[in-house]
């Protein structure tokens, strides 16, 4: 039976460690009498594993415990650390359109949205049957994905620093998007402003929508939660202090005497 060479032993052995581990030297020495005919024998004992990517904290995670806490609960008076607001999770969705008659479409929309967000989308199908739309029950509409923890700070990370500055013509986030409970909803007209996209395979543009859901319990504490990670609101339409959703205006607000004055 032929034996293999050291040299290609050691080199299947170590070759996935992608130089992550510091491999101990090792004493080779080619043993006739035995029926392995190979005895390896590591002169240290001790293998140094560096710390990986995943395993460290995120930016804006650290940033939130080590310096937004205390400005929270400094403003706002909180006697318990369990009354500071903090992001609870981050939804975001997409509408597929022309893509759920055609997989390739609809594999591609998932492909992108997983590729933006670290996590695979679930396809989200009609409850209802509408032939005015042509929709069936159980029809594929939109994708969406969940995302907490570690996945979602990294998220809001890229979302703050690198998606909403590259948007064409940006002015800043509309400060009035806020539920009056303290979650904030925004939308994105193209996903080709995060750079996981890349723009030469870039098909057919797509947008979704992105829902924070915070544990603030008003407006004005989500604003400031959001503001202070970075969120670039957009300046001189509501401050944080007055933050009240506008009231849409019913038929009866208008005077019916004015416009008969105006047709006449």
């Amino acid at each position: 039976m032929a034996l293999a060479s050291p040299s290609l032993v050691l080199h299947s052995t170590t070759s996935s460690f992608h130089g992550q581990f510091i491999a101990p030297s090792l004493n080779v020495r080619l043993n006739p009498k035995t029926s392995r005919g190979l005895s390896i024998k590591a002169m240290s004992a001790v293998v140094l594993v560096d710390k990986t990517e995943s395993e460290t904290t995120s930016r804006l995670k650290g940033a939130y415990f080590e310096k937004i806490i205390p400005l929270l609960k400094q403003e706002f008076n909180y006697t318990n650390i369990h009354q500071v607001p903090k992001v609870d999770k981050i939804v975001v969705n997409c509408g597929i359109g022309e893509a759920a008659q055609n997989a390739k479409g609809l594999d591609a929309a998932i492909n992108d949205l997983a590729r933006i967000t670290g996590q695979r989308p679930i396809k989200t199908r009609a409850r209802n049957s509408v032939a005015t739309f042509k929709i069936r029950e159980g029809q594929p509409l939109g994708i969406a994905v969940t995302l907490r923890g570690d996945m979602m700070y990294s998220f809001l990370d890229r979302l703050i620093n690198l998606g909403l500055p590259r948007t064409r013509d940006f002015q800043g986030v509309n400060p009035n998007s806020f539920d009056g409970h303290g979650n904030y909803s925004l939308g994105i007209d193209e996903q080709g402003v995060f750079p996981e996209i890349r723009a030469d395979i870039l098909g057919k543009p797509r947008g979704m929508d992105v829902c924070i859901t915070t544990t603030a319990n008003t407006d004005q504490e989500g604003h400031k939660l959001l503001s202070l990670m970075g969120m670039p609101f957009r300046e001189g339409a509501v401050s944080g202090a007055n933050l009240q959703r506008k009231k849409k205006l019913k038929s009866h607000h208008f005077d019916k005497r004015g416009r008969g004055n105006r047709r006449s």
